[in-house]
């Protein structure tokens, strides 16, 4: 079973995300989602004897991780545990900086843009 993590806090790019990847048909797939950096760093130490597969997450949300975006701060914290060494992070994002933020943290992306104007096999790469 893949475990799947969405964390943006704008809940109608949550459900986006969530709906792309449902309409894939994956069997076996559980998703979970956050709404905030430390809430999506909650749900991965709660997990931590079953990790996310993937993580997708936004970088622009709470504030409180300045001048850093929460994403990157989150990208932090999950490189932290060696339980989340095998595990995909996605950064899905708006940011002009995402393809910089993605290369320092080794990490994959997708542009909102990008993201907005495909279908769902646009995921298909992340995933399988």
């Amino acid at each position: 079973m893949k475990k799947i993590l969405i964390v943006d806090d704008i809940p109608g790019w949550i459900r986006f995300h969530k709906n792309n990847i449902e309409y894939l048909g994956i069997n076996d797939l559980t998703i979970d989602t956050a709404e905030s950096a430390t809430e999506a760093l909650s749900k991965i130490e709660v997990s931590i004897d079953s990790p996310y597969d993937i993580i997708f997450t936004d970088m622009q949300m709470e504030s409180n991780f300045l001048p850093k975006f929460a994403g990157e701060w989150l990208i932090e914290q999950i490189q932290m545990f060696k339980e989340y060494k095998n595990s995909t992070i996605v950064i899905v994002s708006a940011s002009p900086a995402i393809e910089r933020i993605a290369k320092k943290y080794n990490v994959k992306y997708l542009p909102k843009s990008v993201a907005r104007n495909s279908d769902s096999e646009i995921y298909k790469k992340f995933i399988i």
